[in-house]
């Protein structure tokens, strides 16, 4: 059974989250890991890292795995809780901020705003990378599994769902 605040816990960690969430969901993984796991100790490394897969996995928005994660932590209260306190803070300041963009196209902050967000983004989302390897690369084999799949996922048109499969069945051949 799962304390009755921590949906309230989850739901305010989500809300500043998803003011910060330049990127999407993904782009906030290793805060969300330092706090969930680190923090506060609610679940184990390779837990979050499954929460995440299995989001990754399943059709929908990237966003799914903060539904897993207050599910975890707090039950169904804590999974409705998450979301919305995920999604609503930043859907508000996305529409806010196309709206304010689409008014003033040619605006020398539009171009600013834009070129700047890009390398903040794929910073955030390599962060994001490197806590999620870090907590399920164990060994050489899965060292080389993950450059194999991050090769594959950059240079080939391969569909990550395939990946997640085959890392499934190399990890039940295997013994991972």
């Amino acid at each position: 059974m799962h304390d009755e605040s921590l949906w309230l816990e989850i739901a305010w960690l989500c809300l500043l989250i998803s003011l910060m969430a330049i990127g999407g969901a993904n782009a906030m993984v290793p805060e969300i890991h330092r706090y969930v796991i680190e923090q506060r100790g609610w679940m184990r490394g390779d837990e979050f890292a499954a929460l995440f897969a299995i989001a990754q996995a399943s059709p929908g928005p990237n966003v799914l795995f903060i539904t897993l994660i207050g599910w975890k932590v707090a039950g169904w209260p804590g999974a409705v809780a998450s979301t919305v306190a995920m999604c609503g803070p930043s859907s508000t300041l996305a529409l806010a901020a196309g709206r304010t963009m689409a008014r003033n196209p040619q605006s020398r902050w539009r171009r600013v705003i834009k070129s700047g967000l890009a390398p903040l983004t794929i910073g955030l989302i390599l962060a994001a990378g490197w806590v999620l390897t870090r907590n399920t690369v164990h060994s050489w084999a899965d060292a080389a599994l993950c450059a194999v799949a991050v090769a594959a996922s950059l240079y080939g048109r391969i569909n990550p769902v395939w990946l997640i499969g085959l890392g499934a069945v190399a990890g039940v051949v295997w013994g991972g």
